[in-house]
């Protein structure tokens, strides 16, 4: 299968694409037949080695490193905490404030249902700040901003904030957006009435951080997909203030 992914970025260094929904970073043995950016790329592109991931229904950029040199060089930016994400959000739930974050430490696979869980003791530390950008009547638009990349840290910290992510399978409730739901004189058939969005709604929206072998910076950002606009637009018609 040849890739089809929108490049972001693309040099002999590193290679950056807008991953959509439905798709690995990497290949998952939980997942064994979902395919894999970093496997259709290849075909094209070469061996390319992963610097960071994100999650399956996740969209947006993603990275790759094409040389040893640059894996390194980007492992290392990452772990020093010398790349800035940027993340957006639909949560279901009204903020109480426009600011705020979540210092709480994450363990991994620590439930019956692999989730990921807040530890206090064995848990690896995570921060994440949010920034509200819209509110609407039951829900609002976040920017998330984690200073550390735990496994679906930016979920977690939002489910323990009482705002988990529209549509999450494993820290929401897992209802789509419906529009049946949305308005109250809604007319359409419900048996054939299909979701504005039925997966997690998040978005790493931007990348910044500096080349690994010119050490340009760099920013690299990925547009919103359409069933991430389609859903602001009518969240946008319900508007609270």
């Amino acid at each position: 299968m040849k890739a089809q992914f929108p490049i972001l970025y693309l040099d002999d260094s590193i290679i950056a694409i807008d991953k959509p929904a439905g798709v690995l970073a990497i290949p998952d043995h939980w997942d064994p037949e979902v395919p894999v950016a970093q496997q259709m790329l290849a075909k094209e592109y070469g061996t390319l080695l992963p610097v960071h991931r994100i999650d399956k229904d996740t969209t947006g950029v993603l990275l790759y490193a094409r040389t040893q040199d640059a894996h390194r060089a980007l492992n290392e930016r990452f772990s020093t905490r010398q790349v800035e994400k940027v993340y957006l959000a639909i949560v279901s739930g009204e903020p109480e404030h426009d600011e705020w974050e979540i210092d709480a430490p994450l363990r991994p696979d620590g439930d019956r249902m692999h989730r990921t869980i807040i530890d206090m003791s064995k848990g690896k530390p995570a921060l994440t700040r949010f920034e509200v950008v819209e509110r609407f009547r039951g829900f609002a638009l976040v920017r998330a901003l984690p200073e550390t990349g735990r496994t679906h840290q930016i979920r977690v910290h939002l489910a323990a904030s009482r705002l988990p992510i529209l549509a999450d399978a494993l820290y929401g409730d897992a209802e789509p957006l419906m529009l049946s739901k949305l308005k109250r004189r809604w007319k359409g058939d419900a048996f054939e009435e299909k979701p504005v969005i039925a997966r997690s709604a998040l978005h790493a929206s931007k990348v910044t951080f500096l080349h690994p072998t010119s050490s340009v910076r760099l920013e690299i950002e990925a547009p919103l997909p359409r069933d991430f606009r389609a859903a602001l637009n009518q969240l946008r018609k319900l508007r609270a203030i």
